[in-house]
């Protein structure tokens, strides 16, 4: 059964958890966990780009010079996509990325990310996750002695004001809580930082 160990507010090692074998020591399912990631990043993907095509852009439709004895190459009309500020051929138009994978492959991806940060000694368990008073400076010195300063994602059972207004200002340290986990924003953090009451609400909702 994989372990993690728990650590109080002071950065110390406390004692040890045992991690639940459903959820933090499966065989991690690469070809799942990549889909849902690329499922995650499509979703977020805002397709608003936009060019004009040889019907759209503002230009008169006129042969700009005769068809022949010019010494030039024949030309029908000034927006054609081979001129200078003409029209865009196969010009790309808003569009819609987002796609669905099913509710299994989802909690499949999230158990192989979360298996994966458990067997690579990822994963901090804090007895007691919370602070007095709204600090980045207090937050900051936590993560440090915990070292885990960059790029960890902190999980609390419920949203935390304090928590969450204390961390929103350390570049790479993002906050979530315990029921909206992304195997995306898993695999991106290199620690994931969990109070003990955000484990057992994982090892609840995703066993």
């Amino acid at each position: 059964m994989p372990k993690a160990n728990l650590y109080n507010m002071a950065g110390e090692v406390v004692g040890e958890v045992e991690l639940s074998e459903a959820v933090f020591g499966i065989e991690p399912n690469e070809t799942v966990l990549h889909a849902a990631i690329k499922n995650y990043l499509a979703n977020r993907r805002q397709g608003t780009q936009s060019a004009l095509t040889k019907g759209e852009v503002s230009y008169s439709t006129i042969k700009p010079w005769r068809q022949k004895g010019t010494g030039r190459a024949r030309a029908g009309y000034k927006g054609s996509p081979v001129w200078y500020h003409g029209g865009v051929a196969f010009a790309p138009k808003p569009r819609s990325y987002r796609y669905t994978i099913n509710r299994k492959e989802k909690r499949l991806a999230l158990k192989s990310a979360l298996s994966l940060k458990a067997g690579e000694q990822k994963i901090y368990v804090i007895d007691g996750l919370k602070m007095d008073e709204i600090k980045t400076k207090t937050m900051q010195q936590f993560l440090t002695k915990l070292g885990v300063n960059c790029q960890a994602m902190i999980v609390t059972e419920n949203v935390d004001e304090a928590v969450v207004k204390s961390a929103r200002n350390i570049p790479g340290v993002v906050t979530t809580i315990a029921t909206i986990l992304s195997p995306y924003e898993v695999m991106k953090a290199r620690a994931l930082v969990v109070d003990k009451a955000a484990l057992a609400k994982i090892e609840e909702v995703y066993c």
